[in-house]
């Protein structure tokens, strides 16, 4: 039940962020491979997903997401395990680098980093996503502006 409930949440954040950016689906394609990625106030995690997932739940703080999917022949897409790193800063050039880790849960991954948030400002996320070992990091770049609840 708990585990539902986690997925759900994590879920819900992919589904926040959607919503809020009016955007179908924020993903990278590279070759046989979907980098999926998206940011969000962990205000939207519910309490159950932020202790499941140790995240502090606060105005001030952002989470980043990402997974990686590949495509297989079938036309269905399996989880890739993949080491993301990254930063996010604003416009003016003040970054924050973002410490990511890798959570596994029920056939999928998730590759988690929390942030600081900056109220109106535009913050540009660059990320550099392994996603196999044999090929250089893909960059994927995304700037995407908060609005801090008061």
């Amino acid at each position: 039940m708990l585990k539902r409930a986690l997925l759900t949440g994590l879920a819900f954040v992919g589904l926040s962020l959607t919503a809020l950016n009016a955007h179908a689906e924020q993903y990278t394609q590279v070759g046989d491979y979907q980098i999926h990625y998206s940011a969000v106030s962990t205000r939207f995690l519910t309490p159950e997903v932020a202790d499941a997932y140790n995240l502090q739940r606060s105005a001030g703080l952002g989470l980043v997401n990402v997974s990686v999917r590949e495509e297989q022949e079938d036309g269905s897409t399996r989880p890739v395990n993949a080491s993301v790193q990254g930063s996010v800063g604003d416009l003016a050039g003040n970054r924050e680098s973002m410490s990511f880790r890798t959570v596994h849960e029920d056939g999928s991954i998730y590759h988690l980093a929390t942030f600081t948030l900056r109220d109106d400002e535009s913050m540009r996320f660059e990320l550099d996503v392994k996603y196999d070992r044999n090929a250089d990091p893909e960059p994927v770049n995304f700037t995407q502006r908060f609005y801090i609840e008061r």
